[in-house]
């Protein structure tokens, strides 16, 4: 029995070692970038793994020395991986310090699931927390038709781009959105929006909603696609000359190359840092779950509120997030400018897709 259990642990570290090093390969298949995902799950299971082995056995020869001190250093590796988005981090988006209703903004995203009919526990929810921004995504002209005329009804500001593709997006807002765009970044058929908010007090924010395709077979053995959309986007927020918020399904955990460099590059914030996972995918596997919903903001807003709120059918869970603006406090919350190598890193995801000086609109 020692000898089949010993057996197991050591097989299933050696797989943990290669999931481990896989995502660190610099390679854009799917099946590589595919292990970005479940670091929090391999962490806790390297851990038992690593606690089993000491309990269990005693550490007497070098092979047991080197495969324990390798689990345990890939342990750490994991652990360094998603240690912002636990609450023993220290936030980086800080807590609000004001009050003043004219100067927030309550924002509802969703990833609404094309085939999902249960509208209306959709729109019952939306009533329910009474946002100023609405964005659902992977919404065709069914959705749309469905969703629509509730809610229009409240959300006089709206900018919609409905698809069958599932990449469909539709931007509902209590506020005034001008300087309206429906925008294609890498692909024709995968949209992308953005738009000046202009809030109660009058200050006026950036807005952008991205939903990358994500590396997967059935719908993109690479992830070049996604990753430029993301560097993109993050060039275009690195130049802001107003207050930015980013939103949106990314297809990528948080804590992955990608998602890191999207973060330095623009200079955006990420309120989950030092509160929680906020796991939106899959709603439907409470195994397998992982933060693919997105919320940046730039250092000018401070969090109220941050919420994976209640199941609506989906396969994600809705994110609710309540901001108040205050750059008066601005310099307390600075993100780190990027290195001359992450710039670099950036730039050549680019340059990969050609998009440099292709002027894709």
């Amino acid at each position: 029995m020692k000898f089949s259990l010993k057996n197991f642990l050591q097989g299933f570290g050696i797989i943990a070692i290669i999931l481990t090093l896989l995502p660190l390969i610099a390679i854009d298949y799917w099946w590589i970038r595919i292990f970005d995902f479940p670091h929090a799950q391999l962490t806790l299971l390297t851990f038992i793994a690593l606690v089993t082995y000491f309990i269990r056995f005693n550490i007497k020869y070098v092979g047991d020395y080197i495969f324990v001190s390798v689990l345990a250093a890939c342990f750490i590796f994991q652990l360094v991986k998603i240690y912002d988005y636990t609450p023993l981090a220290a936030p980086e988006a800080l807590e609000n310090t004001i009050t003043d209703t004219s100067k927030s903004i309550k924002i509802y995203s969703a990833n609404v699931l094309q085939k999902n009919t249960q509208y209306d526990l959709l729109l019952s929810q939306v009533a329910d927390y009474d946002p100023d921004i609405v964005l659902l995504m992977e919404t065709d002209t069914v959705w749309k038709k469905a969703v629509h005329s509730s809610l229009a009804s409240t959300y006089s500001h709206h900018l919609l781009e409905p698809r069958g593709n599932t990449y469909g997006m539709l931007l509902y807002s209590k506020l005034p959105l001008t300087q309206k765009k429906v925008r294609h970044l890498v692909d024709k058929e995968v949209p992308s929006m953005e738009a000046i908010v202009t809030l109660e007090s009058g200050d006026q924010i950036q807005l952008y909603a991205i939903h990358p395709t994500p590396p997967m077979p059935q719908h993109n053995p690479m992830s070049s696609d996604r990753d430029t959309e993301m560097m993109k986007t993050a060039f275009t927020v690195n130049k802001r000359t107003l207050p930015v918020i980013v939103m949106g399904d990314f297809n990528d955990v948080a804590w992955s190359r990608t998602t890191s460099l999207f973060r330095k590059v623009s200079k955006l914030l990420d309120p989950r840092i030092g509160r929680g996972f906020y796991n939106t995918f899959n709603a439907k596997n409470i195994l397998m779950r992982w933060p693919l919903d997105h919320l940046f903001t730039s250092q000018e807003f401070r969090v109220k509120k941050l919420e994976r709120t209640g199941h609506i059918k989906s396969d994600h869970f809705p994110v609710y997030s309540e901001l108040t603006y205050e750059p008066q406090g601005a310099s307390l919350q600075l993100p780190q400018e990027p290195t001359d190598s992450e710039i670099k890193s950036a730039k050549s995801q680019l340059k990969e897709q050609n998009l440099l000086n292709m002027g894709v609109n």
